[in-house]
């Protein structure tokens, strides 16, 4: 039997703070279909993302805040099942698209598997999960998302017209990343965890994600100038304000009480935030850049 407590695990409304990265390798999409679109979409974010997220949860076992979840309930059995349920499924949409994709979705599978699987546990090498969980959850993420919606095979993750893009979601990823990190040090060290936050300290993470969240706004103004989209740089800057804004209001009151405000729900604020801002710049921006819009008209 399915408990309540392993539904809430899998953190299904919690992809939406990965959507950014599949609009994203939406709108530079050249070969659109809706099939695979709608493939796609639920093998990543109703399928994968939770699978991916429940596997974890069952062997983190929290008992403190988590993302998407304040207070984890406890972890019953059947939440590996269900975990590899979805996973399974995951894969059969991906093999409706391809063999390729299918077998992109396994690798993505695996990796987030050893994220926390006590044998291997990426998550405890501060480098290391910080460089595999923004690589995987970005640009891969990314090229695998263009190569099921493009119905394409393995060759798309060395294209520069993939790889670039995909890059730069993984750039913001790595800016995030430590910061979700820094309301669970006490969590993290209880059980060996040596998180990037943890190495960094409070402070110190956020100086770390001030520098790449400068360096992907610069990245990105790069981008839409070598593609010649003027336009766009302005509308990705007016997404990015809130965001910034956000963090450096959360980072001067972490600067006045650490311990009090890297928390939770100032952490899930940020991510909120993120996830509004960039899901709406880069649907119009797959708006804009494929001309849909003029087709109907507008």
């Amino acid at each position: 039997m399915i408990t309540r407590s392993s539904l809430r695990h899998l953190r299904i409304p919690f992809s939406f703070f990965l959507m950014p990265v599949f609009f994203f390798s939406l709108a530079i999409t050249p070969n659109l279909n809706e099939g695979r679109l709608l493939l796609v979409f639920l093998a990543l974010h109703l399928f994968l993302y939770p699978s991916s997220n429940g596997y974890n949860s069952f062997f983190d076992r929290d008992e403190e805040s988590i993302g998407g979840l304040k207070v984890p309930p406890k972890v019953t059995p059947d939440l590996y099942w269900l975990s590899q349920g979805l996973f399974v499924i995951a894969l059969i949409l991906g093999a409706m698209i391809s063999w390729s994709f299918a077998s992109m979705l396994v690798v993505y599978g695996l990796i987030s598997m050893a994220y926390s699987h006590p044998r291997i546990r990426i998550k405890k090498y501060p480098w290391a999960s910080w460089i595999i969980a923004g690589l995987f959850q970005g640009c891969f993420t990314f090229a695998m998302a263009y190569a099921g919606l493009s119905d394409l095979g393995w060759d798309v993750m060395v294209r520069p017209h993939v790889l670039i893009p995909g890059l730069l979601t993984s750039l913001m990823l790595w800016g995030n990343y430590p910061l979700t990190q820094v309301y669970q040090h006490s969590e993290d060290s209880r059980r060996g965890d040596q998180t990037l936050s943890l190495k960094l300290g409070i402070k110190g993470t956020f100086l770390f994600s001030s520098f790449l969240f400068a360096l992907t706004g610069a990245a990105f103004v790069w981008y839409f100038l070598d593609r010649n989209q003027l336009d766009i740089i302005w509308v990705f800057l007016g997404a990015m304000a809130p965001i910034m804004l956000f963090f450096l209001i959360w980072f001067g009151f972490v600067n006045s009480n650490p311990s009090k405000y890297a928390s939770y729900s100032w952490a899930m604020g940020m991510n909120s935030i993120s996830g509004l801002a960039l899901n709406a710049f880069f649907i119009y921006y797959f708006l804009e850049n494929t001309q849909i819009l003029q087709v109907f008209g507008y």
